[in-house]
């Protein structure tokens, strides 16, 4: 068995549902420590985070990954026990196999032989992971690792996220920026009563259904080259008793923009707000910026070189995109890092029988140690 599959299976057993690590961390950070890297575990709250790092000066380059995964579901309904690694029809099947234990094994692989390999290079080669990824909130995972770096100086210059980037095979396509996400929990507050007495209520669902369909129509920007215009989206909608009888007193909408550079979120808060206004709405409306849009432009050394890679050891030239959802990512670009994301196929993430190929999870510690190489030593591994 290959030390990148062992090693998936091995963190694949640990049931490390968010924001439970399960022994996770201790694992990758006793085989780093053997490695030669310094071992930092950082708990915030109930939230433990591993930082690794072999080397030292600038420039910086890191890996980041998560070892939490989301619930299993119904387990009947697997093929085989989701916290079981089971390979079968050359593919690796449990939950975390693709988001994203496999990544985490195969950086943990790539950094051990890198080290061996190259003791003295230049630089700095480091992994951060998190047990609170797929959490709602992320307030103490690389979030608050990210306040830290910052507090104290910490200089990151390239990092490569291992979340699961690829559409139908591995390098086919790397995430090079990722939109914004701004949440707001709207309420709007009406006057309950008697549906046969209107004139004593005051509907909050009547008050907010003009606003909605403005909200919904409007063109927030027209995007630009690297990201598409912003979306706006109701999540969830909320009101009433229950009875039909009942005018409801109070509404509640769970509201997101996904947003590029073209627009800030400090504009998207202010427009949204004045068409409440405009439209007469008693509202309370509490923001939540889950992230700014970032983007490692055309041209930046990490994405030239992780391109490159894609097309000698996959073969193919990868689409460079910044579609999807939020990635950590988020929080270690504005530390000044150029951010890429390479990992494998996302087709199965957070389904029944979750699975990543055999022959994938084997190519991707090359990929990430010739990332290492083409940054830290000028050299090629093939």
């Amino acid at each position: 068995m290959s030390d990148v599959l062992e090693l998936a299976r091995d963190l694949i057993r640990r049931r490390s549902v968010t924001p439970e690590d399960a022994g996770c961390l201790p694992l990758v950070g006793g085989r780093l420590a053997r490695a030669g890297f310094a071992i930092e575990y950082l708990r915030h709250g109930e939230v433990d985070n591993l930082w690794a790092t072999h080397g030292a000066s600038s420039p910086t380059l890191i890996f980041l990954g998560h070892t939490d995964v989301v619930p299993s579901g119904p387990e009947a309904a697997w093929q085989s026990p989701p916290f079981e690694p089971t390979v079968r029809d050359g593919r690796l099947y449990g939950r975390g196999t693709a988001d994203m234990k496999g990544s985490v094994a195969a950086m943990v692989v790539a950094l051990e032989q890198f080290a061996a390999a190259h003791p003295d290079h230049r630089g700095r080669v480091g992994l951060l992971l998190t047990s609170d990824e797929e959490g709602p909130t992320n307030l103490d995972g690389v979030r608050k690792v990210a306040e830290r770096f910052r507090a104290t100086g910490e200089r990151i210059d390239w990092c490569v996220v291992g979340e699961p980037s690829a559409k139908e095979t591995l390098g086919d396509l790397i995430r090079v920026g990722r939109r914004g996400s701004l949440s707001g929990t709207l309420v709007v507050r009406g006057v309950q009563g008697h549906v046969a007495y209107p004139e004593k209520a005051s509907n909050p669902i009547h008050a907010f259904a003009p606003a909605l369909a403005e909200l919904a129509a409007t063109r927030w920007d027209e995007g630009n080259a690297d990201f598409p215009p912003t979306s706006f989206q109701v999540s969830n909608l909320n009101a009433g008793t229950g009875a039909n009888n009942v005018i409801p007193g109070e509404l509640t909408a769970l509201i997101n923009f996904r947003y590029g550079t073209a627009s800030r979120a400090d504009d998207l808060r202010a427009r949204t707000e004045a068409i409440l206004q405009r439209h007469g709405v008693d509202f309370a409306l509490d923001w939540n910026l889950s992230g700014e849009p970032f983007l490692t432009p055309p041209g930046g050394v990490l994405r030239e070189v992780v391109v490159a890679v894609c097309r000698e050891l996959c073969g193919i030239d990868p689409e460079q995109s910044t579609g999807g959802g939020t990635s950590d990512g988020r929080f270690i670009a504005p530390l000044g890092a150029e951010v890429v994301e390479l990992g494998p196929v996302n087709a199965s993430i957070h389904k029944v029988d979750e699975c990543v190929a055999l022959d994938e999870l084997e190519l991707l510690p090359r990929l990430y140690r010739a990332v290492c190489e083409r940054l830290l030593t000028g050299t090629r591994s093939g």
